[in-house]
């Protein structure tokens, strides 16, 4: 792990992933890119973490998924963002609001 990198708190690693997806699918390695992008290297998460958790929300029926090429002409499993996953983004995003602007105020005190 990264030295400015940080363990995922329980419950973010969904919102990542969903805000991943939102503007494209993407295989695997790509969520995992993405996310490292959007957090400048905060979150690093793992195969052993993402693979299980694309999974969950396929079974969940936030993502769906095909099999596509990868940039690099591998065979990959690509994801998407399904309209219960996009409503789904939409209260994660809400909910994960209210906490850090709770934490905001507390730490302000």
């Amino acid at each position: 792990m990264p030295s400015d990198s940080m363990p995922l708190l329980q419950g973010t690693l969904d919102l990542l992933i969903l805000r991943a997806l939102n503007l494209e699918s993407l295989h695997g390695l790509g969520v995992s890119r993405r996310i490292d992008q959007m957090t400048e290297g905060a979150f690093v998460v793992k195969p052993g973490s993402l693979f299980p958790a694309l999974h969950r929300m396929e079974q969940s029926g936030w993502l769906r998924a095909h099999w596509g090429e990868s940039e690099t002409n591998r065979k990959a499993k690509f994801y998407a963002l399904t309209r219960t996953g996009r409503a789904q983004l939409e209260r994660e995003t809400g909910r994960w609001q209210r906490i850090s602007g709770a934490m905001a105020q507390a730490l302000a005190q």
